[in-house]
């Protein structure tokens, strides 16, 4: 892996503006509608730019994703830092369940790009599933939790959601999964 150099503030600001003009494109469902060159026109820069940041479409694609998986992760990290154990787990995963929702677009893009599941989607995976395994290990460490699930057990919960994003009553569902997670988490040897 490269270590970029850092980009000049006036640089940094043009290429923010592309990743969120790419971001809100995705999330519209859109990122196929537009010819390549348009991201630069709606981010408000020249084609210059664009392909001096993302020389492709898979680029841009994998920059937002990798800016969303960063996301996520702090988003994990702070809340392991100021909540109890079993309350940050709890809340990121129904967090993970509002960014689905919130990203169908971006997932159907990179689902698209990607069919041959890239490199970046396998990194930002297993960020993912670190992120989780963070938080499951804290609130078992915490007693929270039973200790004979891994985090890979509610990773597969959280696919199965992204997965079944087009039922009617996803979201209901969604919340009710996560529900029955957190619930199978926290029985302890408990008969029927």
């Amino acid at each position: 892996m490269t270590v970029d150099k850092p980009l000049r503030a006036d640089a940094r600001r043009k290429r923010d503006a592309l990743l969120a003009t790419a971001r809100e494109v995705a999330a519209a469902g859109g990122f196929f509608d537009l010819r390549f060159d348009d991201f630069a026109r709606l981010a408000g820069v020249g084609t210059g730019t664009l392909y001096r940041h993302f020389p492709t479409r898979e680029a841009l694609a994998e920059a937002v994703y990798r800016g969303e998986v960063a996301t996520l992760c702090d988003r994990a990290r702070r809340l392991q830092t100021t909540l109890p154990a079993a309350e940050a787990l709890a809340t990121f995963l129904r967090d993970m369940v509002d960014h689905i929702a919130a990203h169908e677009g971006l997932a159907r893009t990179l689902a698209t790009l990607w069919a041959d599941r890239s490199s970046a989607l396998a990194e930002g995976s297993q960020e993912l599933e670190q992120a989780v395994t963070d938080l499951v290990a804290a609130a078992v460490q915490a007693g929270a939790i039973r200790d004979d699930v891994d985090a890979g057990a509610v990773m597969m919960a959280l696919h199965g959601i992204g997965a079944a994003h087009d039922r009617p009553d996803w979201r209901a569902e969604a919340d009710g999964v996560i529900t029955l997670v957190l619930d199978g988490l926290t029985r302890r040897g408990q008969d029927g």
